[in-house]
């Protein structure tokens, strides 16, 4: 007995405890109900992850949490839009963080977050060095490098020889000068003040109409600048680039054909299986490669579409008056008593009611017997709404097709079919008949395009339908479906609610029945008459509203204009250090000397006699 009641209280206790645990997650999920009516998100969203955190496995929990965590964070994210574009990027920068904190799967977020904190960092450095210009593009590394032995910025007057020119810039730098036994040097005037080396060396090459490349770290070699000697003697790289966002083969060979056609590339390979590029060219090339697909190779753009349907319906119905009789009943009741209306083919005053022909002479008022029905007096008047609801959430794809069916889905007979065969036999008019499923109830069809300033295009097919009736064809019953449809595009700001109506069915009936030309009296006519009026309204509102969970990635690197050449040469300008460095446009090498002082510049004058001399510039 007392192990009996220890399980009994044991058993309570579990219960009462599972009971109390129950009802503390309910009190946080009642008190997230109230601060989302509120319109407090934040709130809203405290509670809701406690009541969840509580109670894990209650399915209401989870689902108010998951959707409340999107708004939440959606909320800050807008906040930090607006604070962004007021100037207030600190502000803004604090708001995506605590939205990547609420909800760190949301990609706007993280995009916003990223991009502003690209923005403070990059409006930090121009205040502290605002005459320093950006890079063209990322710098890339060369399997060889200049070191010349000195970076000083150059100033020099010089009529000479090509090949004399570029010698003279070498010795200044301390660079050996290699001249292309093929190429004939003319003379040419060079005039030059505070210049780096590669500048320099790039002013003769386009006075000269040559080129140079590097050959070892301290030297250089000259050739005519044509296309035969740059394909022999240019250098050429390779890499392999890897894509993060192919969805399919045509992405890629899109990918393959922007850098061979802006780039002016002819070896580019697809590894369809990797997704990925490998590109030989030049250094320059595959620089300006790296940004192109960097640009490219970018998520599509996502948003979440929330849809809410709302049909609203109004039946009133009037009847009124009274339901007189029409139509009376003369019977000869007969022998038996009966009323009999019917004719009889012989006898006298028998049970049947028949009546013999001898026996006219004796009818009189009394032989028959009137049937009259009575009258219903009707006061009746009703009026009933209904309301139906649906607040559905697509997500899709930037450019792609997103498809929600609410409903069922009705057999309807297509083809040909017959109900008999020649001769007499018959055949079922199931033979020979295609059946086809036709979806009837809510059906949204939504293409989204979203732009780059936060707008959505919406390419959008609305359709409410019901089956409302049967009809036989050929002895096969056919559903009857109405339907009220729009179909129409629409462009909408990031959260902008459109509301879409009009698809009003409106129908009213009138009967009147009673006596003739009494039922036209202004009043008699409810005594002789009655009245019956029917209204019908139905009317169908969509609610349409796109969140942009996932934008482009557009940064200012992205919008910065490149330098690349000219239209029959890609080259790239370092315009990474202009106050001297590296000859070539790479990364500097840990070991270059330090850029000199503007006191040890250099120039370079011709001597009357037409040697070539250098000395200081005073």
């Amino acid at each position: 007995m007392r192990s009996f009641t220890r399980v009994i209280t044991i058993v309570f206790l579990a219960a009462f405890a599972l009971s109390a645990s129950v009802e503390k997650g309910k009190a946080e999920f009642d008190r997230g109900v109230r601060a989302e009516r509120r319109g407090d998100s934040d709130a809203a969203y405290t509670y809701f992850r406690d009541a969840y955190t509580q109670n894990p496995d209650n399915s209401q929990y989870q689902a108010a949490f998951t959707r409340i965590r999107f708004k939440a964070a959606e909320g800050h994210v807008r906040t930090g839009q607006l604070l962004r574009s007021a100037g207030a990027l600190a502000d803004a920068l604090s708001q995506f963080q605590t939205a990547v904190t609420i909800d760190s799967s949301s990609s706007i977020a993280q995009q916003e977050l990223k991009r502003t904190a690209d923005m403070i960092r990059e409006h930090e450095a121009q205040k502290a060095s605002p005459t320093t210009a950006p890079p063209a593009v990322k710098e890339f590394g060369k399997p060889l490098e200049l070191r010349p032995l000195s970076n000083a910025p150059i100033s020099m007057f010089l009529t000479a020889n090509t090949d004399v020119v570029y010698k003279t810039i070498g010795k200044l730098a301390g660079l050996n000068v290699l001249v292309d036994p093929d190429y004939k040097p003319q003379k040419i005037s060079i005039d030059l003040t505070n210049v780096t080396l590669r500048e320099a060396l790039d002013m003769v090459a386009l006075e000269s109409k040559t080129f140079w490349r590097p050959v070892l770290t301290n030297t250089i070699f000259i050739a005519a600048d044509t296309g035969g000697k740059r394909k022999e003697l240019e250098q050429s790289v390779m890499r392999t680039f890897y894509l993060r966002n192919i969805e399919s083969p045509t992405d890629l060979q899109e990918a393959a054909n922007a850098v061979k056609q802006m780039l002016d590339l002819t070896r580019v390979q697809l590894l369809q299986g990797q997704d990925a590029l490998i590109v030989r060219g030049t250094p320059d090339q595959l620089l300006l490669a790296e940004k192109v697909l960097t640009d490219f190779d970018q998520p599509r753009p996502e948003v979440m579409i929330e849809v809410a349907v709302m049909e609203v319906s109004r039946d009133r119905i009037r009847n009124l008056g009274n339901a007189v009789p029409t139509s009376f009943n003369i019977g000869y009741p007969g022998t038996g008593g009966g009323s009999n209306t019917g004719n009889s083919s012989g006898g006298s005053g028998n049970s049947s009611g028949s009546l013999a022909l001898n026996a006219l002479k004796g009818l009189n008022g009394n032989a028959f017997a009137v049937s009259v029905p009575g009258s219903t007096l009707t006061l009746l008047a009703s009026e009933s709404n209904t309301k139906v609801l649906q607040n559905p959430q697509i997500r899709a794809i930037n450019d792609q097709k997103a498809t929600l069916r609410i409903g069922d889905r009705v057999p309807v007979a297509t083809g040909s079919y017959q109900s008999g065969l020649a001769g007499g036999g018959s055949v079922s008019p199931l033979i020979g008949t295609q059946f086809t499923y036709l979806d009837v109830g809510v059906n949204i069809d939504i293409t989204p395009h979203v732009h780059s300033n936060g707008e959505v295009t919406l390419k959008m097919g609305l359709e409410i339908s019901s089956v409302t009736g049967q009809q036989t064809i050929g002895g096969i019953t056919e559903p009857q479906i109405g339907q009220r449809r729009i179909e129409q595009e629409a462009r909408l700001a990031d959260g902008e609610v459109n509301l879409l109506g009009g698809i009003l069915q409106n129908s009213e009936t009138q009967s009147l029945s009673g006596y003739p030309g009494l039922t036209q009296l202004p009043v008699l006519k409810y005594l002789f008459g009655q009245e019956n009026k029917e209204r019908s309204q139905s009317e169908i509102v969509f609610a349409i509203t796109p969140h942009i969970i996932r934008s482009q990635e557009i940064t200012t690197k992205s919008l910065r204009t490149v330098e690349v050449g000219t239209g029959t040469l890609i080259q790239l300008r370092d315009t990474s250090n202009p106050q001297g460095g590296p000859a070539s446009g790479v990364p500097a090498n840990p070991g270059s000397p330090i850029p000199a002082s503007p006191s040890e510049q250099q120039s370079v004058a011709p001597d009357p006699s037409g040697k070539d001399t250098s000395k200081p510039k005073s």
